[in-house]
């Protein structure tokens, strides 16, 4: 039995002798888009052929993030957070292959993964079986788009600690249980979180922005924005860390609130006058 991938958005689907004969739900939605050329399929062994390379970087003491080059799919970056209690994977990678695990291995293993939204899915349920069966978090809001079923996904809501100092935050918006990940200890105690693209930070400019689909240029509401950034009110961070790799490395909370109500003014119609 195969473990198929959508070649589009990189998550894995049910195992089976044959590639699924319908659309990826997740590429079906309008968050996310089917190629011209259609739905495709691809396979881990596949992707562990295909000449890429790792890229290892280190952005903080105790976050490292993991990406292939070239890409593939959305191509989101994979962040590890280590503790003394054991290691969360964020945002789990659409591949699997010995680089990855020997660094992973290097980096002290997986004590618990999670994904900030279905987009990034990846290969959570194949990560975990090759790391002892470790827990895959799945927020309960979303789990109509989990596309491979298992026994290691256990659902969450809310908020939730899943190691000493990193907690998982519902904040919404992209999706309805889209989270970020609070680190306490980030940015030398000041905290830093990560966003997925949630939050997408824009360039190197120290601005962000929150959008409902990202490749269709939907926006989200003024009121899911001023949610957004109220959830995120109890939690201290100085730095950010977006999908593609974005960073806000200083007064990233600021940022946000910033961002927001600009955001919320404009979509609101205050500078219509300058249309």
């Amino acid at each position: 039995m195969t473990v198929w991938i959508c070649g589009t958005c990189g998550v894995e689907h049910s195992d089976s002798d044959h590639p699924p004969s319908a659309t990826c739900p997740i590429c079906a939605d309008e968050r996310q888009w089917v190629p011209e050329t259609g739905q495709w399929w691809t396979t881990l062994e596949e992707l562990a052929a295909d000449g890429h390379e790792l890229v290892h970087e280190r952005p903080e003491p105790t976050i490292h993030r993991l990406h292939r080059e070239p890409g593939f799919a959305i191509g989101q970056r994979t962040y590890l957070v280590q503790t003394p209690q054991g290691n969360l994977l964020w945002d789990p990678p659409n591949h699997l292959d010995r680089p990855l695990v020997n660094r992973i291995d290097e980096l002290g293993g997986i004590a618990v993964i999670v994904a900030s939204h279905p987009h990034m899915y990846g290969s959570q349920v194949s990560v975990s079986h090759q790391f002892g069966n470790v827990p895959v978090l799945v927020h309960s809001a979303d789990r109509q788009w989990v596309q491979r079923e298992d026994s290691v996904i256990r659902e969450w809501r809310d908020t939730e600690q899943v190691l000493p100092g990193v907690t998982v935050v519902e904040v919404g918006g992209h999706f309805p249980g889209a989270a970020v990940a609070h680190v306490a200890d980030g940015a030398e105690g000041r905290g830093s979180l990560l966003v997925g693209d949630t939050i997408a930070p824009v360039a190197d400019t120290g601005w962000v922005t929150f959008m409902r689909s990202y490749p269709n240029r939907i926006p989200l509401s003024a009121n899911l924005v001023r949610r957004i950034v109220d959830r995120l009110e109890p939690y201290e961070f100085e730095s950010l860390h977006g999908l593609a790799g974005g960073t806000v490395l200083s007064g990233a909370k600021a940022a946000v609130r910033r961002s927001a109500e600009r955001y919320i003014a404009w979509v609101s119609g205050a500078y219509d006058h300058l249309g």
